[in-house]
């Protein structure tokens, strides 16, 4: 039973994984339509990351791979993702954000500049982390590092 008409998602979603999933799946069981923001190979650059990052259109082939796969097919559409705040000042009936606990401050940060634009604040829901069998958050960080599969298995 969806709550929402339309909501977005965003993130790198590089090693696809048992956390990632999470998020996205909570995002198809709130919302009607999802806007899934990728972040594009410019911005994933800008953001620091300890480690290599899979390209936009790997990341994105295999996001949309698990998405038919769950059955998912009309329901979405990938954006690339530029900035932090994506097109979540532009898109048209937008009522929900989808984040994790390492996201939830931008998700704060987008209603204030939604609430400055004079646009409706949106709902925030907010995913926990999956942890992984040591019960450390899954990470893409631990994944590449070799400590953790994509779905938290331990490795090392």
């Amino acid at each position: 039973m969806t709550q929402f008409k339309k909501v977005a998602v965003g993130g790198t979603f590089d090693e696809l994984h048992r956390g990632h999933k999470a998020l996205i799946n909570k995002a198809f069981e709130i919302g009607e339509k999802v806007v899934i923001g990728l972040s594009s190979d410019a911005f994933v650059s800008k953001m620091s990351k300890p480690h290599k990052t899979a390209t936009y259109d790997e990341r994105r082939s295999e996001l949309e791979a698990f998405l038919n796969d769950s059955g998912l097919v009309r329901r979405f559409e990938i954006v690339p993702l530029n900035d932090p705040y994506g097109q979540t000042m532009s898109l048209d009936g937008l009522e929900a954000l989808v984040v994790s606990q390492e996201t939830q401050r931008t998700a704060e940060k987008i209603n204030e500049k939604r609430q400055r634009a004079g646009l409706p604040l949106l709902e925030i829901i907010t995913v926990d982390m999956i942890p992984a069998e040591n019960l450390a958050p899954i990470s893409t960080t631990r994944i590449r590092r070799g400590e953790i599969d994509r779905n938290g298995h331990m490795l090392k």
